[in-house]
Protein backbone atom coordinates (compact mmCIF):
# COMPACT_ATOMS: atom_id res chain seq x y z
CA UNK A 1 0.00 0.00 0.00
CA UNK A 2 1.81 3.11 -0.97
CA UNK A 3 1.66 6.67 0.90
CA UNK A 4 2.80 10.00 0.97
CA UNK A 5 6.41 8.46 2.52
CA UNK A 6 6.57 6.45 -0.96
CA UNK A 7 7.30 9.75 -2.47
CA UNK A 8 10.55 10.10 -1.50
CA UNK A 9 11.88 7.33 -4.30
CA UNK A 10 10.73 10.10 -6.77
CA UNK A 11 13.30 12.42 -5.66
CA UNK A 12 16.35 9.96 -5.40
CA UNK A 13 19.60 11.37 -7.34
CA UNK A 14 21.43 9.99 -9.13
CA UNK A 15 25.33 9.11 -8.86
CA UNK A 16 27.48 12.19 -9.83
CA UNK A 17 29.99 12.92 -12.11
CA UNK A 18 33.34 11.72 -11.95
CA UNK A 19 36.07 14.12 -10.61
CA UNK A 20 37.54 15.29 -14.08
CA UNK A 21 34.04 15.40 -16.00
CA UNK A 22 32.98 18.66 -17.00
CA UNK A 23 29.34 18.84 -17.30
CA UNK A 24 27.25 21.52 -17.94
CA UNK A 25 27.23 23.82 -15.23
CA UNK A 26 23.75 24.70 -13.55
CA UNK A 27 23.75 28.02 -12.01
CA UNK A 28 22.66 31.00 -14.15
CA UNK A 29 24.89 32.69 -17.06
CA UNK A 30 28.05 32.67 -15.05
CA UNK A 31 30.42 30.97 -12.35
CA UNK A 32 28.26 29.81 -9.09
CA UNK A 33 28.07 32.20 -5.84
CA UNK A 34 29.11 29.97 -3.32
CA UNK A 35 28.19 31.03 0.71
CA UNK A 36 30.69 29.01 2.50
CA UNK A 37 30.74 28.45 6.66
CA UNK A 38 34.16 27.52 8.84
CA UNK A 39 36.58 29.08 5.95
CA UNK A 40 39.08 29.79 8.61
CA UNK A 41 40.91 26.05 7.78
CA UNK A 42 39.91 22.90 7.31
CA UNK A 43 37.40 21.25 4.50
CA UNK A 44 35.63 25.39 4.80
CA UNK A 45 38.90 26.59 3.62
CA UNK A 46 39.94 23.77 0.99
CA UNK A 47 36.82 24.07 -0.49
CA UNK A 48 37.04 28.12 -0.70
CA UNK A 49 40.53 27.87 -2.09
CA UNK A 50 39.52 25.38 -5.01
CA UNK A 51 36.26 26.80 -5.73
CA UNK A 52 38.30 30.59 -6.33
CA UNK A 53 40.96 28.89 -8.27
CA UNK A 54 38.63 27.74 -10.83
CA UNK A 55 36.82 31.76 -10.94
CA UNK A 56 34.18 31.18 -8.63
CA UNK A 57 32.78 33.86 -6.61
CA UNK A 58 32.86 33.17 -2.92
CA UNK A 59 31.41 34.29 0.05
CA UNK A 60 33.73 33.23 3.17
CA UNK A 61 32.35 33.14 6.64
CA UNK A 62 33.87 32.08 10.07
CA UNK A 63 33.19 33.26 13.68
CA UNK A 64 36.57 35.67 13.55
CA UNK A 65 36.35 37.67 9.68
CA UNK A 66 40.06 38.35 10.86
CA UNK A 67 40.88 34.66 10.13
CA UNK A 68 40.08 35.14 6.64
CA UNK A 69 42.00 37.90 5.54
CA UNK A 70 44.52 35.71 3.83
CA UNK A 71 42.36 34.29 1.62
CA UNK A 72 42.72 36.06 -2.07
CA UNK A 73 40.60 35.98 -5.12
CA UNK A 74 42.27 36.88 -8.68
CA UNK A 75 39.11 39.46 -9.22
CA UNK A 76 38.84 40.86 -5.72
CA UNK A 77 34.89 42.15 -7.12
CA UNK A 78 34.39 38.33 -6.27
CA UNK A 79 35.27 37.24 -2.85
CA UNK A 80 33.44 38.70 0.39
CA UNK A 81 34.56 37.84 3.61
CA UNK A 82 31.68 38.02 6.45
CA UNK A 83 31.14 37.39 9.84
CA UNK A 84 29.04 34.31 10.53
CA UNK A 85 28.51 32.52 14.26
CA UNK A 86 26.02 29.48 13.60
CA UNK A 87 25.00 30.53 17.76
CA UNK A 88 24.41 33.93 16.34
CA UNK A 89 21.02 34.28 14.65
CA UNK A 90 22.19 37.43 13.77
CA UNK A 91 24.84 36.96 11.98
CA UNK A 92 23.23 34.25 10.27
CA UNK A 93 20.67 36.25 8.81
CA UNK A 94 22.96 39.07 8.65
CA UNK A 95 25.19 37.05 6.16
CA UNK A 96 22.75 35.81 4.21
CA UNK A 97 21.04 39.77 3.18
CA UNK A 98 25.13 40.81 2.23
CA UNK A 99 25.61 38.20 -0.02
CA UNK A 100 22.31 38.72 -1.49
CA UNK A 101 23.10 42.01 -1.77
CA UNK A 102 26.61 41.84 -3.17
CA UNK A 103 26.34 39.28 -5.80
CA UNK A 104 21.79 39.31 -6.13
CA UNK A 105 22.42 35.23 -5.64
CA UNK A 106 23.26 32.60 -4.14
CA UNK A 107 23.87 29.28 -6.00
CA UNK A 108 25.45 26.87 -3.08
CA UNK A 109 25.36 26.96 0.11
CA UNK A 110 28.32 25.12 1.99
CA UNK A 111 27.23 24.62 5.70
CA UNK A 112 30.43 23.00 6.26
CA UNK A 113 31.28 24.80 10.43
CA UNK A 114 31.15 22.43 13.03
CA UNK A 115 32.11 21.15 16.05
CA UNK A 116 32.65 17.89 18.03
CA UNK A 117 32.12 17.09 21.70
CA UNK A 118 33.76 13.52 23.24
CA UNK A 119 32.33 11.68 26.27
CA UNK A 120 30.09 9.15 27.13
CA UNK A 121 26.28 9.69 26.91
CA UNK A 122 26.37 9.72 31.09
CA UNK A 123 29.29 11.88 30.91
CA UNK A 124 28.18 15.10 28.59
CA UNK A 125 25.87 17.52 30.42
CA UNK A 126 23.07 19.45 28.71
CA UNK A 127 25.27 22.64 28.50
CA UNK A 128 27.56 20.54 25.91
CA UNK A 129 24.97 18.61 24.36
CA UNK A 130 23.09 22.21 23.61
CA UNK A 131 26.01 23.90 22.40
CA UNK A 132 27.05 20.60 19.96
CA UNK A 133 23.06 20.84 18.29
CA UNK A 134 23.51 24.73 18.44
CA UNK A 135 26.37 24.70 15.66
CA UNK A 136 26.02 21.36 14.33
CA UNK A 137 22.52 21.40 13.88
CA UNK A 138 20.52 24.24 14.63
CA UNK A 139 22.97 27.06 13.00
CA UNK A 140 23.31 24.95 9.77
CA UNK A 141 19.14 24.53 9.39
CA UNK A 142 18.70 28.46 10.26
CA UNK A 143 21.08 29.24 7.64
CA UNK A 144 19.68 26.70 5.04
CA UNK A 145 16.19 28.56 5.93
CA UNK A 146 17.81 32.03 5.12
CA UNK A 147 18.93 30.97 2.04
CA UNK A 148 16.55 29.27 0.26
CA UNK A 149 13.54 31.64 -0.51
CA UNK A 150 16.41 32.97 -3.05
CA UNK A 151 17.10 29.56 -3.77
CA UNK A 152 13.41 29.10 -4.63
CA UNK A 153 13.18 32.39 -6.79
CA UNK A 154 16.44 31.30 -8.99
CA UNK A 155 14.76 27.71 -9.71
CA UNK A 156 18.23 26.37 -9.15
CA UNK A 157 20.20 25.85 -5.83
CA UNK A 158 22.59 23.36 -4.23
CA UNK A 159 22.71 22.93 -0.36
CA UNK A 160 26.35 21.04 0.96
CA UNK A 161 25.37 19.19 4.32
CA UNK A 162 28.68 18.72 6.49
CA UNK A 163 27.44 15.57 7.59
CA UNK A 164 30.12 12.73 9.11
CA UNK A 165 30.69 9.53 8.48
CA UNK A 166 29.62 9.68 12.11
CA UNK A 167 26.31 11.10 10.25
CA UNK A 168 25.48 7.08 9.48
CA UNK A 169 27.59 5.22 11.85
CA UNK A 170 28.40 5.45 15.46
CA UNK A 171 31.29 5.30 18.18
CA UNK A 172 31.57 5.29 21.90
CA UNK A 173 32.23 8.48 23.52
CA UNK A 174 30.85 10.54 20.61
CA UNK A 175 27.30 10.10 21.26
CA UNK A 176 26.78 14.27 21.54
CA UNK A 177 28.15 14.55 17.93
CA UNK A 178 26.44 11.63 16.47
CA UNK A 179 23.64 13.12 17.95
CA UNK A 180 23.99 16.18 15.62
CA UNK A 181 25.16 14.67 12.51
CA UNK A 182 22.26 12.22 12.95
CA UNK A 183 19.70 14.85 12.99
CA UNK A 184 21.07 16.74 10.00
CA UNK A 185 21.13 13.76 8.08
CA UNK A 186 17.48 13.18 8.79
CA UNK A 187 16.19 16.93 7.96
CA UNK A 188 18.35 17.08 5.06
CA UNK A 189 17.03 13.85 3.56
CA UNK A 190 13.41 15.68 4.19
CA UNK A 191 14.55 18.72 2.65
CA UNK A 192 15.78 17.78 -0.64
CA UNK A 193 12.44 16.24 -0.99
CA UNK A 194 10.62 19.45 0.08
CA UNK A 195 13.23 21.23 -2.12
CA UNK A 196 13.36 18.96 -5.14
CA UNK A 197 10.23 20.79 -7.23
CA UNK A 198 12.18 24.16 -7.03
CA UNK A 199 15.37 23.18 -8.74
CA UNK A 200 16.98 22.98 -5.44
CA UNK A 201 19.31 20.29 -4.92
CA UNK A 202 20.71 18.31 -1.78
CA UNK A 203 23.49 16.71 -0.99
CA UNK A 204 25.15 15.58 2.53
CA UNK A 205 28.86 15.37 2.85
CA UNK A 206 29.95 12.26 4.70
CA UNK A 207 34.00 12.57 5.13
CA UNK A 208 35.66 9.94 6.72
CA UNK A 209 39.07 10.86 9.12
CA UNK A 210 40.48 13.90 7.36
CA UNK A 211 44.11 15.78 7.84
CA UNK A 212 42.31 18.66 9.19
CA UNK A 213 42.56 20.53 12.74
CA UNK A 214 39.33 19.15 13.95
CA UNK A 215 40.87 16.66 16.43
CA UNK A 216 43.72 19.20 17.26
CA UNK A 217 44.38 19.91 20.89
CA UNK A 218 41.71 22.52 21.99
CA UNK A 219 39.72 22.33 19.43
CA UNK A 220 37.12 19.26 20.60
CA UNK A 221 34.87 19.59 23.70
CA UNK A 222 35.84 16.87 26.14
CA UNK A 223 33.22 16.51 29.15
CA UNK A 224 34.88 14.94 32.48
CA UNK A 225 35.99 10.98 32.57
CA UNK A 226 33.86 8.69 34.41
CA UNK A 227 36.23 5.54 35.84
CA UNK A 228 33.31 3.76 34.54
CA UNK A 229 33.51 4.18 31.19
CA UNK A 230 37.41 3.44 30.83
CA UNK A 231 37.42 0.47 28.66
CA UNK A 232 35.21 2.18 26.01
CA UNK A 233 35.16 5.64 25.78
CA UNK A 234 38.31 5.89 27.68
CA UNK A 235 40.09 3.89 24.43
CA UNK A 236 38.31 6.92 22.19
CA UNK A 237 39.82 9.21 23.97
CA UNK A 238 43.66 7.68 23.37
CA UNK A 239 42.21 6.65 19.91
CA UNK A 240 41.73 10.22 18.92
CA UNK A 241 44.74 12.14 19.98
CA UNK A 242 46.92 9.25 18.40
CA UNK A 243 44.94 9.96 15.13
CA UNK A 244 45.24 13.44 15.41
CA UNK A 245 47.68 14.48 11.92
CA UNK A 246 47.58 10.86 10.76
CA UNK A 247 44.29 11.13 9.01
CA UNK A 248 44.30 9.23 5.68
CA UNK A 249 42.12 12.06 3.95
CA UNK A 250 43.37 14.82 2.14
CA UNK A 251 41.05 17.96 2.34
CA UNK A 252 41.95 19.46 -0.91
CA UNK A 253 41.37 15.77 -3.00
CA UNK A 254 38.10 16.05 -0.80
CA UNK A 255 37.36 19.30 -2.00
CA UNK A 256 37.94 18.55 -5.74
CA UNK A 257 35.23 15.89 -5.19
CA UNK A 258 32.75 18.13 -3.73
CA UNK A 259 33.01 20.42 -6.41
CA UNK A 260 32.26 17.89 -9.08
CA UNK A 261 29.42 16.98 -7.32
CA UNK A 262 28.46 21.01 -7.71
CA UNK A 263 28.83 20.55 -11.11
CA UNK A 264 26.70 17.19 -11.67
CA UNK A 265 23.56 17.61 -13.26
CA UNK A 266 22.33 14.89 -11.15
CA UNK A 267 24.08 15.55 -7.84
CA UNK A 268 23.62 12.72 -5.08
CA UNK A 269 21.90 13.36 -1.81
CA UNK A 270 24.70 11.19 0.11
CA UNK A 271 28.35 11.98 -0.75
CA UNK A 272 31.19 9.65 1.31
CA UNK A 273 34.39 10.51 0.91
CA UNK A 274 37.72 8.56 1.90
CA UNK A 275 38.31 4.33 1.97
CA UNK A 276 37.93 4.38 5.42
CA UNK A 277 34.43 6.02 5.29
CA UNK A 278 33.35 3.79 1.98
CA UNK A 279 34.43 0.47 3.83
CA UNK A 280 32.60 1.40 7.17
CA UNK A 281 29.81 2.26 5.54
CA UNK A 282 29.99 -0.83 3.99
CA UNK A 283 29.94 -2.74 6.67
CA UNK A 284 27.17 -1.02 8.36
CA UNK A 285 24.78 -1.13 5.65
CA UNK A 286 25.36 -5.03 5.21
CA UNK A 287 24.78 -5.60 8.98
CA UNK A 288 22.17 -3.61 9.39
CA UNK A 289 20.23 -5.97 6.36
CA UNK A 290 21.15 -8.84 7.92
CA UNK A 291 19.54 -7.74 11.34
CA UNK A 292 16.80 -7.15 9.63
CA UNK A 293 16.58 -10.20 7.82
CA UNK A 294 17.60 -12.12 11.07
CA UNK A 295 14.35 -10.62 13.09
CA UNK A 296 12.24 -10.27 10.49
CA UNK A 297 9.90 -13.06 12.01
CA UNK A 298 9.21 -10.77 14.74
CA UNK A 299 9.07 -7.37 12.38
CA UNK A 300 6.59 -9.27 9.50
CA UNK A 301 4.17 -10.23 13.03
CA UNK A 302 2.64 -6.90 14.06
CA UNK A 303 0.43 -6.06 11.20
CA UNK A 304 -3.62 -6.11 11.91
Amino acid sequence: MNDWRDDAHENGAAPAAAIGEQPARRFGDGPPVWLITGCSSGFGRAVADAAIARGDTVVATARDVAALDDLEHPDADRLLRLRLDLVDQRSIAAAAEAALARFGRLDVLFNNAGIATLGAIEEVGDDLLRQQLEVNLFGPLALTRAVLPAMRRQGDGHILQMSSMGGRCAFAGLGAYHASKWGLEGASVALAQEVAPFGVRVTLVEPGDFRTPVLAPGRMAVSAAMPEYGDTVGRAREGIGQLDGHQPGDPARAAQAILAVVDAEEPPLHLALGTDCYERFQQELEGQLAELERWSHLTLSTDF
